[in-house]
C-alpha cells in the first residue's frame, strides 16, 4: 500500500466494526457515527456569526466581542494578509497567548488562504528558530513583549512580513487608560506593523480563496518536543472541523435533546493555551462552533480563574490536571459555587485520582478524563458524560468514527486481548496527514492505515482504555522493561515527594540502561529526606529491577506550556554529565 492511499484512509470516514467491545457501554444520545460537512475550518466561525450575531463571542477583561463583529474582523484581517502578499498555502506564524488578537489572527489567516502555525512562548529560542525555519513563514503575528525577547531568531528566519500587538488593545476604555501606569505599554519596533491598524485600514472584503477541506492543510502543529525533536503535524481544514464537532457531540450529546442543544448555548473559560492543538481545538475551535461565549485569560493566574468563574458561571473547563490541582490548593476555593459546571475536560498528562476525588468532594463535580495527541487533531479518546459509564483512570472509550485497538510492541502486527499492554493505534477522519517535510517519519508513523501513537496502553473487557506511558521513553534494564510512569507513581506515594520523573540513563559498567530519577521535595522535607531513603522506599513497594539506581534532586522539573515533564531533556542533561565525567 502506497503512503498516499495509506494517509488518504486515516483522514476519512469508515465504519468502525460493530463487535467492537465499546459499542455496548456507547453513551446515550452519542451518535456512532456523524456526517461532517466539508467545510474550510473558518466556517466555523461564519456559521455562529449567522446563527447567534449578536451573541457574545469573545470576553477579555470585561471587553466583549459579538460572533458578528468577530467575524468581520476576521474579514478584514485576511483582507490585509492578502494586501501584504499573503496567499494560499503561505505560512503565518502566531507567537500570542489567549487574547482576542489571536482569534481575529488564526481564522483570519484561514480565510487568506494560509497555513497557520502556532509557536509557545514557553519554548526556548532555538526550539522558536527551529519551527520558523522548518515551517517556512514568511509572515509573524507576535506580542510585543514577546517579540521584544526573539530578535535573534527572527534575524536568521524567512519572515517578509511582521505584525505587533499589544495586551492593551483590547482592554477596557478604563483599563487601557491605567495600563501605561500597570506597566502595559506597546512597545515599537522598527519595520513591523502595527496590527490595530492593519485592521483599521481594511475592508471587511474577503479575497477569492478556494479550499479543498479535505487535502487542504489548515495548521502545522509542532509537537510537544518531550521525547524527542518538534515534529510539524499537519491538519487538513476537515481534520480540525471533525475533531470540534466530536468533541461538541460527546459533551453535548448526552442528555440533550436537539432543541435544548439549541437553546443552551455554553461559556468557556479558556486558560489552556490556543497555541497548543487541546487548546486549540477544545476550547477554540469548539467553542467557536457550538456558539461558546470564550472568556480568554492569557496565562494561568489561579485567581484569575476563580473571579473569572464567579463573574460568568461558564459551563465549560477544558483543562490540564496541573491546573485543577492548584484550583483545589487555593484556600478559598471553598467558597466558589460550581454547579453551573456542566463539563470539566481533562487531557494531555494522567490526571491523578486524589485530584479527581477532591475536585468532586469540593464542587460536586467530576472530572471527564480524555487522550489525544497532536497528529490527531487532538482528542481521539474520552470518558463518557453520563457518570455511570466513567472509569476512574481511564482515557475512556473512542470518539465516533474513531477506531483503536492495541498491538504488539515488537511488530505492531497482531492485536492483542483485554488487559495486554501493548502500542495504541488509531485510525479516524481526525487523523493528520503526515509531518510538514518529513515523509521518511510520516511513513514510520502509518502503519496499514494506523497511526502509531507511541503510547503503550491496554483495553479492559468493555473497551475502555488506559493509557500506561511513552514507548520512547520505556527502559530496558538488564532485559526487563521499566515502565517509567509506574516507578514515578511509587515515588509520588512518598509523603514527602511534590514531583517525580524517571528517565534511562547508560550505564556503561554493566553495559545497561539504568534508572534515574528525578525528585521535587515537599518544602518542609528537604532538609531530611535523602536517596537512600526514597531508594529503600522503592524497594518495598516494586520489584527490585524498577527501583531507581540513582535519585537527584531538583527545586523544579523542565516542562512544556502544558505541564508535561520534558523527559528528553532530563535524559539528555543526564547523558552529557556523563560523558564529561
Amino acid at each position: 500500500m502506497s503512503l498516499l492511499s495509506t494517509v488518504k484512509m486515516s483522514q476519512l470516514p469508515h465504519k468502525v466494526p460493530d463487535s467492537r467491545s465499546w459499542m455496548k457501554n456507547w453513551p446515550s444520545g452519542v451518535p456512532f457515527s456523524i456526517k461532517y460537512p466539508r467545510i474550510p475550518l473558518y466556517e466555523l466561525l461564519r456559521n455562529s456569526a449567522r446563527k447567534y450575531p449578536s451573541k457574545t463571542a469573545i470576553v477579555f477583561y470585561g471587553s466583549e466581542i459579538s460572533y458578528n463583529e468577530l467575524d468581520r474582523r476576521t474579514d478584514a484581517f485576511a483582507s490585509a494578509l492578502h494586501r501584504m502578499g499573503v496567499r494560499k498555502d503561505d505560512r503565518v506564524a502566531l507567537f500570542l497567548p489567549n487574547i482576542p488578537q489571536f482569534v481575529i489572527s488564526f481564522y483570519g489567516a484561514l480565510k487568506a488562504g494560509a497555513i497557520v502555525t502556532t509557536m509557545s512562548p514557553l519554548r526556548e529560542g532555538a526550539e522558536l528558530g527551529y519551527e520558523l525555519l522548518d515551517s517556512g513563514a514568511e509572515t509573524l503575528i507576535a506580542l510585543d513583549i514577546l517579540f521584544e525577547d526573539i530578535q535573534d531568531v527572527v534575524k536568521t528566519s524567512k519572515l517578509k512580513n511582521t505584525i505587533i500587538t499589544n495586551v492593551g488593545d483590547y482592554l477596557p476604555l478604563l483599563q487601557r487608560i491605567l495600563a501605561p501606569r500597570r506597566g502595559i505599554k506597546s512597545k515599537k519596533f522598527s519595520n513591523t506593523d502595527n496590527f490595530s491598524d492593519l485592521l483599521l485600514n481594511n475592508e471587511p472584503k474577503l479575497p477569492q480563496i478556494n479550499i479543498d477541506p479535505i487535502n487542504d492543510t489548515a495548521i502545522i502543529q509542532y509537537t510537544g518536543g518531550t521525547t524527542g525533536k518538534p515534529k510539524g503535524a499537519m491538519l487538513t481544514h476537515y481534520n480540525l472541523v471533525v475533531n470540534a464537532i466530536q468533541v461538541d457531540r460527546w459533551v453535548r450529546g448526552w442528555g440533550f435533546s436537539k432543541k435544548l442543544r439549541e437553546r443552551i448555548l455554553p461559556s468557556t473559560i479558556c486558560v489552556i493555551p490556543f497555541f497548543h492543538i487541546y487548546g486549540l481545538t477544545a476550547a477554540l475551535n469548539h467553542g467557536i462552533f457550538s456558539g461558546s461565549k470564550l472568556i480568554l485569560i492569557p496565562r494561568f493566574d489561579v485567581d484569575a480563574i476563580l473571579k473569572a468563574i464567579k463573574k460568568h458561571r461558564p459551563s465549560e473547563f477544558p483543562a490540564i490536571p496541573r491546573f485543577y490541582s492548584a484550583l483545589l490548593d487555593h484556600p478559598d476555593i471553598d467558597k466558589f459555587d460550581f454547579k453551573f459546571f456542566q463539563h470539566c475536560i481533562s487531557g494531555a498528562s494522567s490526571l491523578p485520582e486524589d485530584v479527581f476525588q477532591r475536585f468532586k468532594k469540593i464542587t460536586r463535580e467530576e472530572i471527564i478524563e480524555g487522550y489525544g495527541l497532536t497528529e490527531a487533531g487532538p482528542v481521539v479518546l474520552c470518558n463518557p458524560v453520563d457518570p455511570k459509564l466513567r472509569k476512574i483512570g481511564s482515557v475512556g472509550l473512542p470518539y465516533p468514527d474513531t477506531d483503536s485497538r492495541i498491538v504488539d510492541l515488537e511488530m505492531g502486527e497482531f492485536e492483542l486481548a483485554p488487559r495486554e499492554e501493548g502500542e495504541l493505534e488509531i485510525r479516524g477522519p481526525q487523523v493528520m496527514k503526515g509531518y510538514w517535510n518529513k515523509p521518511e517519519e510520516t511513513e514510520r508513523t502509518f502503519h496499514n492505515g494506523w497511526l502509531r501513537t507511541g503510547d503503550i496502553a491496554f483495553m479492559d473487557e468493555d473497551g475502555y482504555f488506559y493509557i500506561v506511558d511513552r514507548k520512547i521513553d520505556t527502559i530496558i534494564r538488564s532485559g526487563f522493561r521499566v515502565i517509567p510512569i509506574e516507578v514515578e507513581k511509587t515515588l509520588l506515594s512518598h509523603p514527602s515527594v511534590l514531583e517525580a520523573a524517571v528517565v534511562g540513563i547508560p550505564d556503561p559498567y554493566r553495559c545497561t540502561t539504568d534508572v534515574k530519577a528525578f525528585v521535587v521535595l515537599k518544602k518542609d522535607a528537604k532538609n531530611y529526606v535523602t536517596e537512600s531513603d526514597l531508594i529503600k522506599f522503592c524497594q518495598e513497594r516494586i520489584e527490585r529491577f524498577k527501583v531507581p539506581g540513582k535519585i537527584e534532586f531538583r527545586e523544579d522539573l523542565p516542562k512544556n506550556s502544558i505541564g508535561k515533564v520534558w523527559r528528553r531533556l532530563l535524559r539528555e542533561e543526564s547523558t552529557q554529565m556523563m560523558a564529561n565525567i
